[in-house]
């Protein structure tokens, strides 16, 4: 298994934070749960950090069971979608950048 992480670094616009994650929430999770051959999609928002800490106001993390299926999702019409619903939504709500990292899974239970 391999998730992909989109890493919203930055702030939310100054008395925004309901709204942003409202937008999240509403219009980018429904595309989200659409990419092709997911297992997972987990929507994280920031609560708290470290003092010094970069802020992530909100982190994606969706799930794949290999690379190939993850880059079939990547070439889904609801990936083209969810760019520029999310271009829309970083204009109104969001300063900073995103950027994305790919992780092989292993867990271990407790």
């Amino acid at each position: 298994m391999i998730t992909r992480f989109a890493l919203f670094e930055g702030s939310v616009k100054p008395g925004q934070s309901q709204a942003f994650r409202a937008a999240v929430k509403e219009r980018l999770v429904p595309l989200w749960t659409q990419f092709t051959g997911n297992t997972d999609v987990r929507v994280m928002f920031g609560e708290d950090r470290d003092e010094g800490a970069p802020e992530f106001p909100l982190i994606l993390a969706i799930t794949y069971p290999d690379r190939k299926t993850m880059e079939a999702a990547l070439g889904s019409p609801a990936r083209a979608r969810s760019k520029e619903v999310t271009g829309e939504i970083v204009a109104e709500f969001f300063d900073g950048r995103i950027h994305h990292h790919v992780t092989e899974l292993n867990e271990y239970k407790a």
